[in-house]
């Protein structure tokens, strides 16, 4: 059978449609981005870097391509509300949904708020009301189908704390915002600054994190997780590692960018050389390091259970599973001790405080212990960090259950750099002991321990600082050192651990020592008390000389004559009759009243004749 020609022409159009196909780019992700900003606060002072935080966000992720930026600033708690619902219905057929927030943030019994500028917050049930939670935050980005981001620079040192009253006084209120966990997949939360510590706005026009986040966020074809990182590692070096950004949330293997890689023309786009399976595992490995959550090392375990790289991730599990018991022990640790300080207050039974007692020593050993488990599984995780950086990137590393790599090794300029780099990238994650000694005296002065300045010198006032923090947290760390394991303890502290101390004259006021001024009439005692002066009353006197003379005139003079008379005994003894010679024959005892002594003076000799 002949063919036709249009039959010979059919494949050549299938291979052409295939191409076409092919070649043509795939539909566009839509993504949305909300962008809210609060400076001028009504009821505390206000903030001057948030609304150009704001508007420095908004024109970058604008310049990236996105289809929809909503840009709004300084809005009450209504304002915020309509706006989250309008982004909601934007987010419903978006792929990514990005919200950032900077502004004033808080957090009360574990729950974070955003705060409108029209917030008084006066209590702190108020909170409630006038502040939105994080969840409502969250369930506006919740549409998208691909990745919900929410950006806060809201973990600035809040001055609604200061004045707020407290209904109930064992309800929490920290520093900066709370540690969250993200339920909903596809979810990260970026903070500014880490779960308890706060941010710094900076000296610039905008804060070190909105810096960083402009300039890494939106590099095409970037990982999301990545591009945090490098925040990460920015603000750490601008800030003298006093501020670190953090992640909450998982996502999956692939890489999910913000905004998509360019696609070169095939032509011009040189051939990739392709990376050996090891350096593949290796580069999978530091990104999940530079994560630092259990889930990103999960992930990488998922994709290589086994190898070098593998039992370096296990290490690390373990040390992050040590860190996380250590943190659930201080916390603990401290709730039963202030449970155990609510029983002895309120003057419960014997039982009780018993009970109390004991769960609180079994807590701080418990404590203790998970202290001491963390140290080992850092010192265990450096050291393995140790041995693989001294493997050069370019040689071969030998797996435990795999074959090592023989890929050509790099040439001498590119082994040159490549360990230089990760020489910095080490070093990028972990702080100098410098850095680490300012962060710890700087830290121990605002729970009240230190008051020299943070001069990042280790010395004896440090030391005795640190022992004084010891002492009243009832911790036991080694004060000849500044660790970071100290350092966490003591940020995890939300006020004032040591009691200020104050001189003579001078009583603690707050975070100050004022002066003490007595009222008129009282005067300032070796108890440091006011005390009313003793009015000076008129004490009866009595001549010295009067009684002797009065005595010389009252007593009777002995007769003469019997004196004479019976002179020959030697003795006088004296009685109502007056006195007299004893008679021969007798003498003298000294008798009480009730033995027939004299009534006078409670008894006397008596003349006693036998």
């Amino acid at each position: 059978m002949m063919k036709s020609p249009g039959f010979l022409k059919w494949p050549g159009f299938l291979l052409a449609a295939a191409l076409l196909l092919l070649c043509e780019p795939a539909h566009a992700e839509k993504r949305v981005a909300l962008v809210l900003a609060n400076s001028a606060y009504q009821n505390v002072p206000q903030l001057s870097n948030p609304a150009n935080d704001g508007a420095l966000i908004a024109a970058t992720l604008k310049e990236a391509g996105f289809d929809v930026v909503d840009s709004r600033h300084d809005m009450p708690a209504l304002e915020m509300r309509r706006a989250l619902r309008d982004f909601a219905d934007s987010a419903r057929d978006a792929d990514i949904a990005v919200i950032y927030y900077a502004g004033h943030g808080m957090e009360v019994d574990g729950t974070n708020y955003l705060i409108p500028v029209d917030a008084k917050l006066e209590r702190d049930t108020d909170v409630f009301d006038e502040a939105l939670s994080l969840d409502r935050i969250l369930v506006a980005a919740e549409p998208a189908k691909q990745l919900r981001l929410v950006i806060l620079d809201a973990c600035r040192d809040n001055p609604f704390a200061k004045s707020m009253k407290k209904t109930v006084a064992l309800r929490s209120i920290g520093r900066g915002l709370a540690q969250i966990e993200p339920t909903s997949p596809n979810t990260l939360i970026a903070y500014s600054a880490k779960a308890g510590s706060t941010a710094m706005d900076g000296d610039a026009k905008n804060s070190p994190f909105t810096i960083a986040l402009a300039k890494h966020i939106t590099t095409p074809g970037l990982d999301v997780r990545k591009a945090f990182g490098f925040v990460r590692d920015d603000v750490l070096k601008v800030t003298g590692n006093r501020q670190e950004p953090f992640v909450y949330g998982s996502l999956g293997g692939n890489d999910v960018p913000l905004v998509p890689a360019k696609i070169l023309p095939s032509a011009a786009a040189p051939a990739a050389p392709a990376l050996s399976p090891q350096a593949e595992v290796r580069r999978d490995y530091e990104l999940a390091l530079q994560i630092g959550n259990m889930d990103a090392m999960n992930a990488f375990l998922a994709q290589h259970p086994d190898g070098f790289y593998a039992n370096l991730a296990k290490i690390q599990l373990d040390k992050i599973a040590a860190e996380e018991a250590h943190a659930a022990a201080i916390e603990k640790a401290r709730l039963a001790e202030q449970e155990r300080a609510r029983l002895a207050a309120a003057g419960a039974q014997a039982s009780q405080q018993a009970k109390a007692d004991a769960d609180a020593k079994a807590a701080e050993q418990a404590r203790i212990a998970a202290e001491k488990a963390k140290q080992a599984a850092v010192e265990q995780a450096a050291d393995a960090e140790r041995k693989r950086a001294d493997k050069a990137p370019g040689t071969a590393v030998v797996a435990d259950n795999a074959p090592a790599d023989r890929t050509t090794s790099a040439p001498p300029a590119a082994a040159q750099k490549a360990p230089d780099e990760k020489a910095t990238n080490l070093a990028s994650l972990t702080p100098s002991q410098p850095d680490v000694t300012k962060s710890v005296q700087a830290e121990l002065r605002r729970v009240g321990c230190l008051t020299s300045e943070t001069d990042g010198q280790w010395n004896a006032a440090s030391q005795r600082s640190l022992s004084l923090f010891n002492r009243y947290a009832g911790t036991k760390f080694d004060v000849k050192v500044a660790s970071t394991d100290a350092l966490d303890a003591i940020k995890l502290k939300p006020a004032r651990v040591c009691p200020l101390v104050c001189d003579h004259g001078f009583r603690a006021d707050g975070d100050h020592c004022s002066k003490i001024v007595c009222a008129d009439g009282s005067f300032l005692n070796d108890d440091n008390e006011c005390e009313k002066r003793r009015a000076k009353t008129p004490v009866a006197s009595r001549d010295s000389n009067d009684r002797p003379d009065r005595a010389a005139r009252e007593r009777p003079k002995p007769q003469a004559g019997a004196a004479r008379s019976q002179a020959s005994s030697g003795q006088i003894v004296c009685d109502r009759g007056g006195c007299r010679p004893v008679d021969r024959g007798c003498h003298l005892e000294y008798r009480t009243t009730a033995q027939g002594g004299p009534y006078e003076g409670g008894g006397g000799n008596v003349q006693i004749c036998r």
